[in-house]
């Protein structure tokens, strides 16, 4: 199958990642795949929010499942969410995310402003030095596109410090793994069901190594 997108670091191909397996050939798993909660948004504008239908493949976590099956005990960092039944893994880190987020669909005067990012297969042993609760400050406007879920590369950035080899990412997204890998001259294997989020990684990949930010 050939590609969408390739360059010196990053291959992204359109389609399921259940079918177009070339991110298999990776050394570890950086993805954030459906989470199964069936996700959609409404507009709100007081909250400065956009409706959203959803995201393919959420109405559970088949999706999710089927692909770290396929994965098998490499090293995965998956991320998640509370409302949905966990994978199995060696350890649950927290993002904490920026100030202005988790406010749409709160109602009890706390935000949701907490995802689940799981290490899951086989890691190696380390000292522990860091905190397994990631932060990202500066508001959401540094890092949301068209996609509604995007992640900060520059969080992408950290949870890939400590992992080695080509990053797969099947559930490319609006390509925020793949260009924090690009970033960090990474090579990187993307797959993305969408066409038009195959367009925007591509555009944001052509573009070059660019400085997004900490957002921290």
């Amino acid at each position: 199958m050939e590609p969408y997108y390739a360059d010196e670091s990053v291959t992204l191909y359109h389609g399921d990642c259940r079918e177009v397996d070339a991110w298999l050939a990776a050394d570890v798993l950086v993805t954030d795949p459906p989470y199964g909660i069936a996700w959609s948004i409404g507009t709100n504008k007081a909250a400065k929010s956009k409706a959203h239908a959803g995201i393919q493949n959420d109405q559970d976590t088949s999706c999710r499942d089927t692909v770290l099956e396929m994965w098998g005990d490499r090293p995965g960092i998956v991320f998640g969410a509370w409302a949905a039944p966990f994978p199995n893994n060696r350890q649950v880190l927290v993002w904490r995310k920026p100030v202005d987020a988790g406010v749409v669909g709160s109602v009890t005067g706390y935000r949701r402003d907490t995802e689940l990012i799981f290490l899951t297969g086989k890691w190696p042993q380390r000292t522990s030095s860091r905190s397994s609760v990631l932060e990202t400050n500066g508001g959401k406007a540094q890092y949301l596109n068209s996609h509604p879920l995007a992640k900060p590369p520059y969080l992408m950035q950290r949870l890939m410090e400590w992992t080695e080899g080509v990053i797969a990412e099947p559930f490319a997204g609006s390509g925020s793994t793949l260009v924090a890998a690009k970033q960090l001259g990474r090579k990187a294997i993307g797959v993305e069901l969408e066409e038009r989020y195959c367009e925007l990684v591509a555009k944001r990949l052509a573009q070059g190594v660019l400085d997004f930010g900490e957002a921290s």
